[in-house]
């Protein structure tokens, strides 16, 4: 039996490992992954394993997300630590979910479902709607950020872009740079989706930030934008088909 996880933290994998081990299950690793672009990249090239767990919140975004870019034709036991996404997780046909930390019954339990029943194929057009309704929270008017030995205010609509470094998350406007006191998933959460976009695993671009578009190497796109420092602003492969589709609404 040959599976695959795709998973972005690491010790959640290696205990996902020993439960397998102490199931009986047998089964040999073909790879751990974690981010959505390394995971389209890797169903791209190789045959479909026999079993997927799939962690739903990965590094660089929504595990959903890989649906849309690429045909997942494998059975997929989904695990999560945010139960607001398992019900959502059997909208796409999975084999079961898991809510972490796993415990080795309920392991046991997915294996012996997913040993007695046929997999379905995934539904994307199910899935653009769970990433719709996922997408979607409340969306804030400003940034409180450090300054001297205060705090400011930087409105949302000054923010052209903002991007992770040693993780840090800084924040661009047309006349500073300020530091964020939040990751880069936080912040891409409470900002409105058709005003902002997460290019990759750790840059955010506002639409009215973006002066021009360029296709680049390996089906990717690279972008000018307005304050624009030393870092490149390139669209990874699995977003480039989104990109193109929030740009047009």
């Amino acid at each position: 039996m040959q599976i695959l996880i795709i998973e972005d933290e690491a010790r959640a994998a290696n205990q996902l490992q020993k439960l397998l081990s102490q199931c009986g299950f047998e089964h040999r690793l073909l790879d751990i992954i974690d981010t959505v672009e390394d995971s389209v990249d890797w169903f791209l090239k190789n045959e479909a394993p026999d079993l997927v767990f799939m962690d739903i919140q990965l590094a660089d975004g929504l595990s959903f997300e890989i649906f849309q870019n690429v045909s997942v034709q494998c059975p997929i036991i989904f695990t999560t630590a945010f139960d607001q996404y398992a019900i959502k997780a059997f909208k796409v046909n999975s084999v079961d979910y898991l809510l972490k930390p796993i415990q080795q019954d309920l392991l046991s339990n997915a294996l012996d479902k997913f040993s007695s029943q046929q997999q379905q194929a995934i539904d994307v057009q199910v899935v653009q709607r769970m990433l719709a309704e996922l997408q979607a929270p409340n969306h804030r008017k400003g940034i409180l950020v450090k300054e001297g030995s205060g705090f400011i205010q930087i409105p949302i609509s000054e923010l052209l872009y903002a991007y992770s470094e040693d993780s840090i998350t800084f924040g661009i406007s047309n006349s500073k740079r300020f530091i964020i006191e939040e990751t880069i998933d936080e912040l891409m959460n409470s900002l409105n989706p058709s005003e902002f976009f997460r290019i990759n695993r750790g840059q955010i671009v506002a639409k009215k930030a973006i002066q021009k578009i360029d296709k680049y190497f390996n089906h990717r796109l690279k972008l000018s934008v307005q304050a624009e420092r030393e870092d490149e602003f390139i669209v990874s492969r699995p977003k480039t088909t989104e990109f193109k589709n929030w740009l047009n609404q």
